[in-house]
């Protein structure tokens, strides 16, 4: 059994999704689990549905939920054409779930009720592209993955019940393969034992399709992207890119850790504990090579890999006291940034001085920053930029630090990073 991941831009628009339904027939002979993102542009739609609903602006949220109804309603009509009607009461049963929700007034916090509504982009996409398969002679099995994949009630960003999640999957899909070559299902979400749904962090499909692959002895996983192969930066940010054909676990674990926007980090342990390879393959044209990403003990030559995470803000947390920042002061820094969520990018501490890279975006900053002036001064510096760079050389670093002012550096001797502004 081979596992597929589709990302949002290979469904975005009809003949895309055109496209990948002839991808998955040509690969029809095989055992096919296919894991499927909302389409498009949709999770961030239903991200400024939570926002207005939560805010009370109930007649914003009702006004773009109609937006995305009628978008979803006009792409399927397109695909479906005849066969639309029996989908379009699968839809409406969807889309009761967010209607539900906008009818009452909120009463728990807002990461809970951002996922029960962001996790129906994805119920969607995968509903409307089966129909589609089964209109086009290709029998697929449509999949709530929130049946399959339990987890914790730590919601956006929950902790998968590994347990459980395997025994959905033994007792649930493989059966299903008795029937049918084509499983298609969500990623990025699942749901807690109260049935309650949850998201697993954006960009979380590709961390869906590893656990599936790996809870289900898969020959391999691969990665639909639009871009021919991984490269060694972000081709919208540095010029001059370079494909990578071939690269170990462990190199795109460093990679993802320090921001790379190429697989979800939390995607390659699966993979790697079950010596399962992953493809990346480009749906715009799959006859390209693309990259394999595996376990092996060959030496492989990589150029410099750059890495560039924007919106950061710099840190200094500093003992009124002047006591030093060791082990008691440490451990309680990290849980106040433990306990609001907030992951640290880059750290460096000095005598009574502890300094913090973060997301200028994270989601509980403002806690963050009113638990720590509790006990603690606190300097900020803003709009930064967090720049590495794996295997870097010296003129690579001249050109691209071109105009910045460095205002911390940390380098061993594979690795270099920079906070610049």
């Amino acid at each position: 059994m081979k596992v597929f991941k589709f990302g949002g831009a290979s469904i975005e628009n009809t003949e895309r999704a055109k496209n990948i339904a002839s991808i998955i027939q040509d690969y029809s002979h095989d055992q096919l689990l296919v894991v499927i993102s909302a389409k498009g542009k949709t999770t961030n739609a239903l991200e400024e549905i939570a926002k207005n609903y939560f805010n009370h602006n109930t007649t914003r949220a009702n006004e773009l939920f109609e937006q995305l109804k009628a978008d979803h309603d006009q792409y399927a009509r397109e695909l479906l054409q005849d066969d639309f009607a029996a989908t379009d009461k699968k839809l409406q049963t969807l889309y009761l779930e967010i209607e539900w929700i906008l009818n009452e007034e909120p009463v728990r916090d807002y990461d809970y009720y951002y996922d029960q509504i962001v996790s129906v982009g994805e119920l969607l996409s995968t509903l409307i592209i089966v129909s589609f398969l089964n209109k086009t002679a290709e029998q697929a099995v449509w999949l709530d993955v929130r049946d399959i994949l339990k987890t914790d009630s730590n919601y956006r960003d929950a902790t998968i019940d590994w347990r459980a999640t395997q025994q959905n999957t033994d007792q649930l899909i493989r059966p299903l393969f008795e029937h049918k070559n084509i499983v298609i299902t969500q990623g990025f979400i699942g749901s807690t034992d109260e049935n309650n749904s949850v998201t697993l962090g954006r960009e979380g499909s590709d961390y869906t399709a590893a656990v599936f692959a790996s809870m289900c002895d898969a020959e391999s996983v691969t990665i639909w992207k639009d871009v021919p192969s991984l490269l060694n930066a972000d081709p919208k940010i540095f010029p001059n890119t370079v494909p990578i054909e071939e690269i170990t676990f462990h190199e795109v674990i460093e990679m993802a850790y320090y921001g790379a926007q190429v697989i979800h980090p939390k995607t390659i342990k699966p993979l790697q504990n079950n010596n399962i390879p992953l493809y990346v393959k480009c749906f715009l044209d799959r006859n390209m090579p693309g990259t394999l990403i595996h376990n092996t003990d060959k030496k492989i030559s990589y150029p410099p890999i750059l890495v560039l995470k924007t919106n950061q803000t710099l840190l200094q947390v500093t003992t009124r006291d002047y006591s030093f920042i060791t082990e008691d002061n440490l451990s309680n820094i990290y849980k106040l940034f433990h306990s609001c969520k907030i992951r640290i990018n880059l750290i460096q501490n000095a005598a009574i001085s502890f300094v913090a890279c973060i997301d200028s975006h994270a989601a509980h900053l403002e806690e963050l920053l009113t638990l720590l002036h509790e006990q603690y001064d606190v300097k900020r510096n803003e709009n930064l930029f967090l720049f590495t760079v794996r295997h870097y050389k010296q003129e690579v670093l001249r050109e691209e630090l071109k105009n910045r002012t460095v205002l911390l550096t940390q380098k061993t001797r594979q690795t270099i990073q920079m906070v610049v502004k």
